[in-house]
């Protein structure tokens, strides 16, 4: 089976297409690797596609009038992005970068919007994940107005581990390693001021950083400090179960 083909078949969001359906789209579609740091795509760009990630992770952001990154999310495998075109077919408005060697499929504005219109399933799969999207955003905007650079950062490492977490016997172990200034990118902070409040989580025995690894020894503890519930975080499993690869596909 072609890889390609396998990707777009076995995405949440085409999964449920005929083979016929799925031909079509893998014929008007465009596989890609980029380079950890290549750009997807850029503000004022024509936004004539969509994008589904099969391997690696790309970071959607924009650039604060004084010069700094604010992330707006991460990518995964199995993941859609730059959806917006789907309505407007206007200019991106952000950027999209590969954080680490990615492979991408580039899927056409016009074919999406032709599977939207007949199949109600994919209508309601991409309207899911812009809700989605959104609803992140907005509790992001929240807990940058109204909490603190400690609790900014225990919020995003809540996140991270409802995502990203693994229990093991050292704690909750997140599957994605993050530069200090990634984090910072994420919360609306500086490198210096995460380097500082991970060195007193660190002291304080919530947690424990080993070679950008975090494990967060007091999950729980944690999120009582800034009033959330602690995340649901499977004992075993894949990181990204999205993506189920058949033995054989190499990345």
């Amino acid at each position: 089976m072609d890889e390609k083909f396998w990707y777009l078949k076995n995405c949440d969001l085409f999964e449920r297409l005929s083979p016929e359906h799925v031909a079509r789209l893998e014929a008007v579609s465009q596989a890609k690797q980029l380079a950890r740091g290549s750009l997807v795509y850029m503000p004022s760009e024509a936004s004539e596609s969509v994008f589904l990630l099969t391997s690696g992770r790309v970071k959607l952001y924009h650039i604060t009038s004084e010069g700094k990154q604010a992330v707006l999310a991460l990518i995964d495998p199995g993941e859609l992005f730059g959806e917006l075109t789907i309505f407007d077919g206007g200019q991106r408005e952000e950027f999209a970068e590969a954080m680490e060697k990615s492979t991408l499929i580039r899927i056409p504005r016009d074919e999406i919007t032709r599977l939207m219109e007949e199949h109600a399933g994919v209508a309601l799969g991409v309207t899911r994940l812009m809700g989605l999207r959104r609803r992140r955003i907005e509790r992001r905007l929240k807990s940058l107005l109204f909490r603190s650079n400690r609790e900014r950062l225990v919020h995003l490492l809540m996140e991270l581990a409802g995502k990203y977490g693994q229990r093991t016997a050292d704690g909750v172990t997140l599957g994605i390693k993050l530069s200090h200034q990634e984090l910072a990118s994420i919360i609306g902070s500086t490198r210096e001021t995460v380097t500082v409040v991970l060195g007193e989580l660190q002291n304080e025995g919530s947690l424990t950083i080993k070679r950008r690894q975090i494990i967060l020894r007091d999950m729980d503890g944690m999120a009582r400090s800034i009033e959330m519930n602690p995340p649901h975080v499977p004992v075993t499993g894949q990181v990204f179960p999205a993506v189920r690869r058949p033995a054989g596909l190499e990345t």
